[in-house]
């Protein structure tokens, strides 16, 4: 009997143990070469793991558990050939029924899905799934839950639907609480957030920016930009262009602190704040300074869009020098942001209200933001953190600044 060793693959430097979250793969089950196997989840992120070859898989650990990274968690025996469909087909039902078997495969939906249907009161057993082996996917679960339910036919017509039906429950048990086991993820990141309260000076400066520029160049140019990039102008790599003008004329907001020593840091690693189904994660576009307004805008749709699949790699959320959120997406008016350690900054944004405002001595109603920025004042002068403030405000209200960097 041939057996491949299926183990925990490496997460990255700093991880060192991993969660086994779900099994694709029933144990008993018959797996395809490069099939996802499981999924693993670490500190920062989670990944699918796919099967090594082909074989009858064997569980060595259950869901949940915590395994430790190049660990064995399966074993798949190699030699087992895959079912046919055919000779399973013409067997006695009576025999089929006693001998033993591998516990049927439901499709797995992913975390969004698995929301989505729950909501919808959908089993995911009625649903096809599209995804790798069959798993289904947000898009899936929509579609099956904005699908017309099929109603018990009264006199040989459909029974129609009431009029005004009572609202679910959610809980399928009826109780008043429920308890469900706080995710590596999530404990990672209260950890990480109350080591950031307690280990930095952290304080906080606010302004205000005129979105009208911004608004107008979006107006007059979305268009073409869209048909030359495949992308649309968005306000964030405006901001993140904005954000490097503003590290580069004051620097020590780009530096971090390592013990005694201040490390200066001469590349612009933007790590831009993504709210997940499993938390907040801050993916990292690397050397946006390099970049344009087109390759900003598809580099965040990219990792954001892995982040929200839980395809995100942990290389991916280290090593950023600078961090940018974006509160205003949920209707933020105001905030305080929190530090992302080891750095010393963090701007946020928030939504764009119309206001009066005085412009040349007259009242107008312009469309504003409040900026927020919160600082290492261990590190940050509150003179320097102002200022940096005012030229990401420059930068924004007038972009022709970027353009010809001054």
């Amino acid at each position: 009997m041939a057996i491949e060793q299926v183990t925990v693959p490496k997460a990255g430097e700093s991880i060192t143990e991993a969660t086994l979250n779900r099994w694709f793969v029933a144990n008993g089950a018959f797996v395809k070469a490069d099939a996802p196997l499981f999924e693993m989840g670490t500190d920062k992120a989670s990944q699918e793991v796919v099967a090594p070859a082909s074989g009858v898989v064997k569980h060595l650990v259950k869901e949940g558990d915590t395994v430790a990274i190049g660990a064995t968690v399966a074993q798949i025996d190699t030699d087992a050939k895959a079912p046919a469909p055919a000779a399973q087909a013409s067997a006695p039902k009576q025999q089929i029924a006693e001998a033993p078997s591998a516990p049927k495969q439901e499709a797995i939906p992913s975390p969004a899905a698995a929301r989505v249907l729950a909501e919808a009161g959908v089993k995911p057993g009625d649903v096809a799934g599209t995804g790798p082996g069959g798993r289904i996917l947000k898009e899936d679960a929509v579609a099956a839950a904005s699908a017309p339910k099929a109603s018990p036919a009264v006199n040989g017509e459909a029974k129609k639907p009431a009029a005004e039906a009572p609202a679910r429950v959610p809980s399928q048990s009826g109780a008043r609480t429920t308890r469900e086991p706080v995710s590596k993820i999530r404990k990672t990141i209260a950890t990480r957030l109350l080591d950031s309260q307690n280990t930095t000076a952290t304080l906080t400066t606010f302004n205000e920016a005129d979105m009208t520029a911004i608004q107008d160049l979006r107006a007059k140019y979305n268009e073409k930009f869209e048909k030359k990039h495949g992308t649309k102008i968005g306000f964030m790599s405006v901001f993140v262009k904005a954000a490097i003008e503003a590290l580069k004329a004051f620097p020590l907001v780009n530096a971090r602190l390592d013990g005694n020593d201040i490390v200066h840091q001469h590349f612009y690693d933007i790590g831009v704040a993504v709210s997940t189904e499993k938390g907040l994660m801050v993916p990292v576009i690397r050397g946006a300074d390099q970049l344009g307004f087109a390759d900003i805008e598809k580099a965040i749709a990219a990792v954001a869009k892995r982040a929200r699949d839980g395809k995100v790699t942990v290389p991916e959320l280290e090593g950023g020098t600078f961090t940018i959120t974006n509160g205003g997406i949920f209707g933020s008016m105001l905030s305080t942001p929190i530090l992302n350690p080891p750095q010393c900054a963090i701007l946020g944004m928030h939504s764009i209200q119309k206001r009066p405002v005085v412009v040349n001595d007259q009242i107008v109603i312009r469309p504003m933001m409040y900026l927020a920025l919160s600082y290492d004042h261990r590190l940050i002068d509150g003179r320097e953190a102002v200022q940096f403030l005012v030229r990401i405000k420059e930068c924004v209200e007038n972009p022709e600044r970027i353009l010809f960097e001054i």
